[in-house]
């Protein structure tokens, strides 16, 4: 991806809104590494990513977090997949994905279950 290819080392900063419900003061960012990451992709602008790569060990070190997200949108999937070469099925997201049942048809099934 030719934005993330010009990523040089140095001293970058994330932007504070992608963490705004937190008080970055006390900001564990080891422990978080994975609010943060998901946060950076789905909101993150170049800056953010090369502020990232920096603080989790490079892009290596970015793509390896990115496998243990719980969540992210189909668009977010597809982008991490084409922008650092991974599989669907390496993603957490993938393997745990809820399956989609649907809304509950009441009218349909007091229809077909009345009392006579």
């Amino acid at each position: 991806m030719v934005i993330l290819d010009n990523y040089i080392q140095n001293g970058h900063s994330l932007n504070p809104a992608l963490l705004w419900e937190y008080d970055l003061k006390d900001f564990d960012w080891q422990g978080s590494r994975t609010l943060v990451v998901q946060r950076v992709i789905e909101l993150g602008c170049p800056e953010d990513y090369y502020a990232a790569f920096d603080m989790y060990g490079g892009k290596t070190g970015f793509r390896e977090v990115i496998k243990s997200i719980p969540y992210l949108s189909p668009i977010d999937i597809n982008f991490v997949c084409l922008a650092f070469k991974l599989k669907k099925e390496e993603l957490r997201c993938c393997r745990h994905r809820q399956s989609n049942r649907g809304h509950w048809n009441f009218l349909e099934c007091s229809a077909t279950n009345k009392i006579e």
